[in-house]
């Protein structure tokens, strides 16, 4: 009997790491998707959609190498505000993530897209943004190649903010932000964006986040005079597929 147990061991030994080294190797490509709700689609501290619930979803393609495309929407009610017709903000953006050192890097483009929109300046945006990451803080710059978001002569704004995730234990975890937002040449609408959110994994894909937010500018107002900038709750929950 000893002498088959040791002649049998090795074989599993050398099975297992046949085993191992037969394992599928990691696929090039990976694709994500995501679908959402929220009470207030808020960017950057400011409501896109009236304070009034949104929806959103996306898709995500990304190579091992550190490649990445995507597309993001959420339906929004401000350019009808301002007179246009849109119902649906479209995010398209691609870019490459990488180590220097300790530092994960991010670079790339996002292309914000309003179909159909139909109002006097052409809210269509392209920005440029390089992200370093550092233990759970992120520092990010946005750069507008485009006049921003429908500003006239708004080209080469800027958008500075950090962030930061702390994990709580128990699925739970805590996000602050703070950001500060430049539009060129149209000064009353700079400011500062402020937030923490909370938020809880609830495993197989499905998250949900509670927002504090505010900003300390009040020119962002709705037609019926709501401040679109000002402190608010924001709930949100998001399946991730």
């Amino acid at each position: 009997m000893k002498l088959k147990l040791a002649v049998l061991l090795p074989s599993l030994v050398v099975s297992g790491a046949a085993l191992a080294q037969a394992k599928a190797p990691e696929p090039d490509w990976s694709l994500a998707g995501n679908v959402g709700v929220v009470t207030d689609y808020r960017y950057r501290g400011i409501s896109q959609s009236r304070a009034k619930p949104a929806l959103q979803g996306g898709l995500d393609l990304t190579h091992k190498s550190g490649l990445y495309l995507g597309t993001w929407a959420s339906t929004i009610r401000w350019i009808k505000d301002a007179g246009g017709a849109a119902n649906v903000e479209v995010d398209l953006y691609g870019g490459y993530k990488f180590s220097a050192g300790p530092v994960g890097l991010d670079v790339g483009a996002l292309r914000y897209l309003y179909p159909g929109s139909k109002v006097a300046v052409n809210p269509d945006t392209t920005e440029l943004y390089v992200a370093g990451t550092w233990g759970p803080a992120t520092l990010k710059y946005s750069h507008a190649t485009t006049n921003l978001f429908g500003f006239t002569d708004s080209k080469g704004s800027g958008y500075l903010d950090l962030n930061a995730t702390f994990d709580l234990g128990n699925g739970f975890s805590v996000v602050p932000h703070i950001g500060y937002q430049r539009v060129r040449n149209n000064s009353p609408f700079s400011y500062y964006d402020y937030s923490v959110t909370l938020a809880k994994d609830f495993g197989n894909g499905l998250a949900g986040t509670v927002m504090l937010v505010d900003t300390d500018n009040n020119n962002y107002l709705a037609p019926t005079g709501k401040n679109l900038g000002k402190a608010g709750v924001v709930l949100g929950l998001k399946y991730t597929f």
